[in-house]
């Protein structure tokens, strides 16, 4: 099978991808899901006009001079609303948050009166509505606020709140199962024997599985036999998973188990083998109901394709609208040679010039296998199939790696 490009590769990964089904869920769970409906307020904010300052809430046209003398006919404190309708020459104590009583439109701060008895004087004039949040300055009424396909911050569960919803109808969580293969990966905290290596894919596919809004379902790691990968496979479909990656085994080795595997549960294939670099052995494809994406085993090739292609499609079946990764401009920090035929994403840090302009400085060495530059990376260089050389200074696009 021919490689493909990345935006085919991305393109075949999302075909047929739909967002979840919805549910309702309270609001105190609700950051970080995906809005399946529009969502209006019930209420307007604030409801009546109320006092911004503490004061006397007063007639405009009683203070329109200084001074002025009113008589105080009562006091307002936020939840205690005054039900007595003020006539001219009147006043009532407010405080922050108290509703205007009836007859009132404007708050003299208390730092521009004096009290005399059971009478206020007002001692710097106001105009019309001053110190007054009035109805419907934030939001009215029936106004859809947030939008469907959100992703809900804390901001917006705030505002949801205030909108008096009690609970929000959001997406259900993509569940996402994760399998590694090969005979020679065993567990952190384990003495590795002879050509053994310790396995690191699953925490970090697990981390951006979890930054996405997903669920990751660690099924394990799987020996070098075609059985033992089958009954993987039949694992991830009877925990429910929407997704199956596996990293390790999608290539053409003779322990390269996952597609005969894949092939032997009734995979429909959609690609093998993408023009990128790193990460050229990933396999899509279908299985019923559940899609698979098969990553290579190295573990810097699996994280850039989960970045480029897990997360989009996390993202879709989420229900979001913002699906790949965002790229930005920033100047190279070193020069760059030729590319061949297959996309690059270097690893790269990311500082500042004098501008104050972003400047990416790819790490001089590049190999698929290396954890420590991956760390330390805080974006990917992207250089085109075929680039030309590149000096430093030159611009060049980048994604930022925000985890």
């Amino acid at each position: 099978m021919a490689l493909i490009s990345v935006a085919e590769a991305l393109a075949r990964v999302l075909e047929g991808a739909k967002p979840l089904p919805a549910e309702s869920v309270p609001l105190a769970l609700a950051e970080g899901r995906v809005l399946a409906e529009d969502l209006a307020s019930r209420r307007t904010q604030p409801p009546a006009d109320i006092s911004a300052m503490d004061g006397y809430a007063v007639r405009a046209a009683d203070v329109a001079s200084a001074p002025a003398r009113l008589t105080l006919v009562g006091e307002v404190a936020a939840g205690r609303p005054l039900a007595v309708t003020l006539r001219a020459g009147q006043a009532a104590r407010i405080f922050t948050g108290g509703v205007l009583p009836a007859g009132t439109d404007t708050v003299v701060i208390q730092e521009n009166t004096t009290r005399d008895g059971e009478h206020v004087v007002v001692t710097k004039s106001s105009g019309h509505g001053k110190n007054v949040r009035v109805a419907g300055l934030d939001f009215r009424q029936g106004a859809v606020l947030l939008r469907k396909g959100r992703r809900l911050t804390g901001r917006d569960v705030a505002l949801a709140a205030a909108m008096n919803h009690p609970s929000v109808p959001v997406h259900r969580r993509p569940k996402i199962a994760l399998v590694a293969t090969g005979d020679e990966l065993v567990p952190p905290g384990t003495e590795p024997g002879p050509g053994q290596i310790i396995h690191s894919n699953a925490f970090a596919l697990a981390a951006v599985i979890r930054r996405e809004g997903a669920e990751p379902i660690d099924l394990g790691i799987l020996p070098d036999r075609l059985d033992e990968t089958v009954l993987g496979v039949r694992r991830a479909r009877d925990a429910g998973a929407d997704v199956l990656v596996t990293a390790g085994g999608a290539s053409v080795g003779d322990y390269d188990l996952v597609q005969p595997a894949l092939a032997a549960e009734g995979l429909a294939l959609a690609f093998w083998k993408v023009a990128v670099r790193p990460g050229k052995p990933l396999l899509s494809g279908t299985l019923g109901a559940m899609r698979v994406l098969g990553l290579p085993g190295n573990p810097v090739s699996a994280y850039v394709c989960s970045v480029l292609f897990l997360s989009p499609l996390i993202r879709r079946l989420s229900g979001r609208h913002d699906l790949e990764p965002r790229s930005e401009s920033a100047a190279l920090g070193r020069a760059l040679l030729a590319n061949d035929e297959r996309q690059d994403y270097l690893r790269a840090t990311l500082t500042r010039d004098a501008d104050g302009s972003l400047v990416a400085t790819p790490f001089p060495v590049q190999d698929s296998s290396m954890l420590t530059p991956l760390a330390q990376a805080d974006c990917l260089v992207i250089r085109a199939p075929f680039a030309t050389p590149a000096a430093a200074g030159e611009p060049c696009q980048i994604v930022k790696l925000d985890d």
